[in-house]
């Protein structure tokens, strides 16, 4: 498949020929300096003098059955100098359903209006920057939410076409009209088309989607903790990891409206993704990574790798479908659970993102696209940066699992282990109890580990566990975990802020209004020290053995062997330190368990992890070769605490 150009950039033509001009005036001594670096765009444009509008966009949908077709409202908020001087400006765009059920940001946002319906409150400080600096930006509710017709369907059609009708509108290939009922045409005469999506969770989850579509006039992506398959939301490998579907979500978010006229599309949810965890059609429709060859925008990724909302599998395999079809891409890892980078690494984060939409949006050579494509976060607040993500040189490598002197407590190495380890489920357990007595013999977990490295030994993207075993019962669910175990600081992923504080101070990006601050409250890293820490995990029904998609039940007795795909992480193992695989039945919190309890015994013979290391099989034979010092060994090991077992909804607010 032809690959894209990297990162075209181009310049309206007045630049050029402004340029052109200038050319013509210097003199040759100046001629022959080296042009200065572009700055970027400046904020010259009134915020308080902004052009704040709504138009409702039609999507061509009938949702919610009413005999019309859906519109959904745009709130857009666009500097008024250009459109006086006939200029066409870009566009920024979040398309949410939580701007009026639920908020947006670390301060739960919602859009307030004036008495003449216009917004007088976007969420977030997108619009308090960017309007300044020569952009629209666009708040649009999806469908069934706030001041939109039809029903959410939670990544379905409905979901992504509320945003994709959006995009065409602004390109001049779909209608809106001045008001939710009425017939008088708004024209989105005043851009020049090109868009650019933003959004944290659902609404990053909705950027990918439209993304997925391949609609023309979307440039660029930036997905925050989103989704890249609504089945890998609520299933892995049929484990389910919630006790409800899609259909608690929308009702959730509709809006009082559409909660009244929406009865069968919440049905269709319910039918359509049942409990067993088997694929369906519906799950079809909401995998946006099957659809990845569609994409041209170019992404910028973000994404905590302790969060265990939307879990850093959506990142794995996203990132890698983007990779095989030639999309340019950019990305930032946090040790962060579910938070947006606005609040972990504040200014950094405004700077990088201002200069990607400039080079994107705007044409600006700035020089990003030249920059490493990664940034990870190896300790709180202290940052790494890879020229290429995973790095180059990042090979998998096959570790065995080995018996040990004590039963259920066995090595890790590159050679083939013998015998098996039993344990038994305990849905009462989570990963949190099996990393804590990992060097103990617990009846719930086997735990292997590696011996004290001699070097640092990097893993860096998704790893894959290999497991042959045999249950004692017709039901069985699966969990692998690969820790590090050695203390550390880390931020604390599990408390209420997920890895953040949030103070009373307050700093502001942009000018404010009367009813729109700029000034949002400051944040700090919430830290824990531990003796381990987690650094990925995966989990699989054993009945869905022969397929991912479907599940059957077990026959006791009979060995069964099954892959388990592990989420993407990048970490680095210090010197001292040991890598340990852990394998136990139901992790508590972060999946449910089976109908029984079971007995499984495993075969360490047919026991494998696939891990991807920076140098390969290579670099962790070194790395577990000569004689380290070890760090003193614990009974029981201090970690974060457990992860929590509430509804997870992917919102803005954390």
């Amino acid at each position: 498949m032809p690959k894209r150009t990297r990162f075209t950039t181009w310049r309206p033509l007045a630049t050029a020929a402004t340029a052109a001009l200038l050319a013509t005036l210097v003199t040759p001594a100046a001629a022959q300096a080296a042009p200065a670096a572009p700055r970027g765009s400046e904020p010259v444009h009134s915020y308080e003098n902004a052009i704040r509008e709504a138009v409702w966009v039609d999507t061509g949908l009938d949702g919610d059955r009413d005999g019309r077709t859906d519109r959904v409202a745009v709130d857009i908020v666009r500097p008024r100098e250009p459109a006086r001087q006939g200029r066409k400006v870009p566009v920024i765009m979040d398309a949410s359903p939580y701007y009026s059920c639920c908020g947006r940001g670390n301060e739960s946002q919602k859009k307030t209006y004036d008495a003449q319906g216009r917004v007088a409150q976007m969420p977030l400080y997108y619009d308090n920057y960017f309007v300044p600096r020569g952009y629209a930006f666009v708040g649009v509710d999806l469908a069934g939410t706030n001041r939109s017709d039809g029903c959410v369907d939670v990544g379905g059609r409905s979901d992504i076409q509320s945003a994709k009708a959006v995009v065409d509108w602004l390109n001049g290939r779909a209608k809106a009209y001045t008001s939710r009922t009425g017939t008088t045409r708004a024209q989105a005469g005043w851009t020049n088309g090109r868009t650019g999506m933003i959004g944290k969770s659902w609404d990053g989850t909705i950027a990918n989607g439209v993304a997925a579509t391949g609609v023309k006039g979307l440039k660029t992506i930036v997905p925050i903790s989103a989704i890249s398959s609504w089945y890998d939301y609520y299933f892995q490998q049929g484990a389910p990891l919630y006790d409800s579907g899609p259909e608690w979500l929308s009702d959730y978010v509709d809006s009082p409206d559409a909660r009244a006229k929406c009865q069968a599309v919440q049905q269709k949810l319910v039918d359509g993704a049942p409990r067993t965890g088997d694929w369906t059609p519906l799950w079809t429709e909401r995998d946006y990574v099957k659809a990845a060859r569609k994409v041209t925008a170019s992404v910028f990724l973000v994404h905590g790798m302790q969060d265990l909302n939307v879990r850093m599998k959506h990142v794995g395999q996203w990132w890698n479908a983007l990779a095989k079809n030639g999309v340019e891409r950019k990305i930032w890892l946090s040790q962060t659970g579910h938070v947006d980078p606005f609040d972990f690494r504040r200014g950094a984060w405004v700077d990088t993102l201002h200069r990607w939409f400039d080079h994107e949006l705007m044409g600006i050579d700035n020089g990003i696209d030249r920059e490493p494509m990664a940034d990870v976060e190896r300790a709180p607040d202290r940052w790494q940066t890879s020229r290429t993500w995973p790095p180059s040189g990042t090979r998998a490598a096959t570790l065995r699992p080995g018996r040990g002197s004590q039963a259920g407590v066995g090595t890790l190495g590159l050679h083939p282990g013998h015998g098996t380890e039993t344990f038994t489920d305990d849905p009462k357990l989570s990963e949190t109890d099996w990393a804590a007595q990992v060097d103990r013999p617990t009846p719930e977990k086997a735990g292997f580990s590696a011996g004290p490295l001699t070097r640092d030994l990097r893993l860096a993207g998704s790893s894959r566990v290999t497991v042959t075993a045999t249950p004692s019962t017709p039901t069985a669910h699966l969990s692998a975990v690969l820790v590090d175990v050695g203390p550390a600081t880390i931020r604390d992923y599990t408390d209420a802020g997920e890895g953040i504080t949030t103070l009373t101070n307050r700093t502001c990006w942009g000018p404010s209004t009367t009813g729109d601050s700029s000034c949002f409250k400051e944040t700090k890293a919430k830290t824990a020290d531990v003796g381990y820490t987690v650094v990925s995990r995966g989990w699989a029904d054993l009945g869905n053995h022969a397929s991912d998609h479907r599940g059957s039940p077990l026959t006791p007795g009979k060995r069964y062997t099954i892959t388990l795909d592990l989420a993407a992480t990048d970490h680095v193992v210090p010197k001292g330190h040991r890598l340990a695989l852990i394998v136990g039945g139901t992790d508590q919190g972060l999946i449910d368990p089976p109908a029984d309890k079971p007995k499984l015994t495993l075969d360490l013979a047919r026991t494998s992890a696939r891990v991807p290391f920076t140098g390969g099989a290579a670099a962790f034979a070194r790395a577990t070769t000569g004689t380290a010092t070890a760090t003193p060994d614990a009974t029981y090991l201090d970690g974060v605490r457990e992860p929590r077992t509430t509804h997870r909804v992917p919102e803005g607010t954390r």
